[in-house]
């Protein structure tokens, strides 16, 4: 019976020393820790801020850019199907801020947001910094990459989202 108890109290021992171990390296990592006499801890830019990989805040953020991608997506496609070619570049595609405006707010109440997005990403081009309604109406956005190659790049770059997410995510 003795025996038995100190195998289950060496074996709590064991399981003690394993969460105190990890709570220390959890702690290393940790900026914030002092009092521990630790050295400070150094990120690349590419992990500071980021959460760990398979975590759920990974996991959601993941989801997050996905939909994100699908909705400049859509972003793209109204322009092309509602868009004019420009008379000099009629690969070109434009629409004035209004009409857009007017057709995508009943597809999606962001378009401000996306269309910044769009325009980092290089796909479409207007004028200023932000578009606001009825005051920005005539200005024209343009999307500059042909609609086939956006399409393909979006499904690719949603392709390998998807291989990176975890099986359980999805």
């Amino acid at each position: 019976m003795s025996s038995l108890m100190l195998e289950s109290l060496g074996d709590k021992v064991a399981m003690f020393d394993q969460h105190a171990n990890k709570h220390i390296s959890s702690q290393n990592k940790n900026p914030f820790t002092s009092g521990l006499n630790l050295p400070k801890p150094t990120f690349s830019k590419e992990e500071y801020g980021r959460p760990a990989a398979g975590s759920l805040s990974d996991i959601r953020g993941r989801k997050a850019s996905a939909h994100i991608l699908k909705e400049i997506l859509e972003l793209c496609d109204v322009i092309y199907q509602n868009g004019t070619p420009c008379r000099d570049q009629p690969e070109i595609l434009g629409i004035s801020f209004g009409d857009l405006f007017n057709i995508y707010v009943h597809i999606n109440d962001k378009l401000v947001g996306l269309l910044l997005r769009a325009r980092k990403q290089k796909l479409i081009d207007f004028e200023g910094e932000c578009l606001f309604q009825r005051r920005d109406d005539h200005v024209p956005i343009f999307l500059v990459k042909p609609i086939d190659e956006i399409r393909r790049d979006f499904r690719q770059r949603l392709d390998e989202m998807a291989k990176e997410m975890p099986k359980s995510a999805s």
